[in-house]
């Protein structure tokens, strides 16, 4: 039987233990002190904690307690969660100067062990600032870009009517129907995929868990490993990691197979990413299983991001009826001015719509993607960034903040009221003074972002022509939700009263359904 050493600490061993501590907490302040780089500047300021390993974020609204960090000691602060320090943005004008015009200094992400279990190396969102990374995103930006998204605006059009169809049908599974819209847009989009996609299909399932995932190794603590890095030697360290991995290496490269199969088979799929890379692949120097896991990042991402987005504009509609009415107000007169009797509206029509383009801006500010974990996904300087008084050295974690973003008085006057008018200049135009960062900053901005903007106007504007919102007051209701859930997970209840003739409105959406 194996036999463990006492492990009680005689006298004679304390003045060597209290000395070792004293040795570590010098080191910790001389690792500060190096820290602040040869710039002399300070790091942002801290807010005071009295927990010795650091700031603790609550697992809920933890976004609420960073907002309070910001408004009580300014635009940055400087959180510690161990020896790791990460300095979080939390307003405008300092995202602007740091995430956007110094972006090259934080293309890079903070690298995360239980990731590299996860995904060995061949995470998109994971990936560090290297050669590996820069050729997947240039594949996913020269397909998605905004001449190569147009392309998709049919299929688009197409199963947006569907959802249409799907909420008169079923109108309290409306989140249900947004799921499937996502989920059947993405499918065909990366796979080119032609037989009908729903909300419970496998793979749809399949990339859910995997988020669900995803998200786990992105929250702060979750995983030992991180403090203790060796642990990912360890053969019965944790296994649902690298059962993930087999996993998602499966899903991606059976799905990558079928599209190759199609392709020596000759059959017409349509335009698609993975096609695109197995066609183009060799140009940007890519392994197969690098293909079939970025193909796999793009269908993962897309079917929860879109119809959250989705689901938040129309829990504004529901939640500010006048507001609602304005857009309603604005449909209707250029359908009556343009004799809009006999179909629906379509993209063409983006132009003369300023005021459901505010509406859809305002509401994503409202409630915020937060896009992985709590305070948002994190990146790492690759040098000294400046920012007035203040450096943030390099290799230390930066991240963020959407929720404390959106809420900059100075940006956003009364930034807890549901304003779209903010959004619309005095010529009754959409400014393009305003922003606000949906896909996330600089260098690593989402690169699906033309397409996920089309799939976001599309179903607003047939929504919320085709009804009217309200929140049904006997169900629970949490607007927060989409924050950070998944999407089917979200309290949320709204009643949809339809505007026009359902026997027309059934007609316009089953007619010509690849027209848009």
């Amino acid at each position: 039987m194996l036999q463990f050493a006492d492990l009680r600490i005689s006298d004679n061993t304390q003045p060597i233990l209290g000395a070792t501590i004293c040795v570590g907490i010098i080191g910790v302040i001389v690792w500060a002190y190096l820290r602040k780089s040869d710039s002399r500047l300070p790091l942002p300021p801290s807010p005071p904690t009295w927990r010795l390993r650091g700031h603790f974020l609550p697992p809920r609204n933890t976004s609420l307690t960073v907002a309070r960090w910001i408004d009580e000691h300014g635009p940055l602060v400087t959180i510690r969660s161990g020896i790791q320090t990460t300095v979080i943005i939390g307003r405008h004008k300092a995202a602007v100067d740091i995430m956007e015009k110094q972006g090259r200094m934080l293309a890079d992400r903070p690298r995360l062990v239980a990731g590299d279990i996860f995904s060995r190396g061949l995470s998109l969102v994971l990936l560090d600032a290297g050669d590996r990374c820069r050729r997947m995103r240039r594949a996913l930006h020269t397909h998605l870009q905004p001449k190569s998204a147009e392309a998709y605006q049919p299929l688009q059009m197409s199963q947006a009517k569907t959802a249409i169809l799907g909420i008169l049908d079923d109108p309290h599974n409306f989140q249900s129907h947004l799921i499937t819209y996502a989920a059947a847009t993405i499918m065909k989009v990366t796979y080119g995929k032609t037989t009908p996609t729903s909300a419970t299909d496998p793979e749809v399932r399949e990339a859910y868990q995997i988020l669900e995932r995803f998200r786990s190794i992105l929250r702060p603590g979750a995983y030992l490993v991180e403090s203790i890095p060796w642990l990912k030697y360890l053969p019965w360290y944790a296994p649902e990691l690298k059962d993930q991995f087999k996993r998602n290496r499966r899903l991606y490269t059976n799905q990558l197979n079928r599209v190759k199969l199609h392709m020596q088979s000759n059959v017409n799929t349509g335009p698609s990413f993975s096609k695109y890379i197995l066609e183009n692949g060799h140009l940007y120097g890519l392994t197969e299983i690098e293909m079939a896991f970025l193909a796999g990042a793009l269908f993962g991402a897309g079917t929860e991001t879109t119809a959250v987005a989705i689901g938040k504009v129309l829990m504004a509609a529901a939640q500010f009826p006048e507001e609602q009415a304005k857009v309603q107000a604005e449909l209707d007169a250029f359908c009556q001015l343009n004799d809009f009797s006999a179909k629906a509206p379509t993209f063409a029509d983006k132009p003369s719509l300023p005021r459901l383009d505010a509406f859809i801006s305002e509401a994503l500010r409202w409630r915020p993607s937060e896009g992985g974990p709590p305070t948002g996904i994190p990146h790492r300087t690759i040098e000294d960034v400046i920012w007035e008084n203040y450096c943030i050295p390099a290799g230390t974690t930066v991240i963020g903040n959407h929720w404390a973003i959106s809420r900059d008085p100075e940006v956003y006057p009364e930034p807890d009221a549901f304003k779209p008018q903010r959004w619309i200049d005095d010529q009754g135009r959409l400014r393009d003074d305003l922003t606000f960062f949906v896909f996330g900053f600089g260098r690593r901005v989402c690169p699906g972002q033309h397409v996920a903007s089309r799939s976001i106007f599309i179903n607003s504007l047939l929504i919320l022509w085709a009804f009217r919102l309200s929140l049904d007051p006997t169900k629970p209701q949490d607007d927060m939700g989409f924050m950070t859930a998944m999407m089917p997970d979200v309290p949320c209840a709204i009643e949809f009263q339809t505007r026009v003739p359902e026997v027309e409105l059934r007609r316009m959406m089953q007619k010509d359904p690849e027209s848009g």
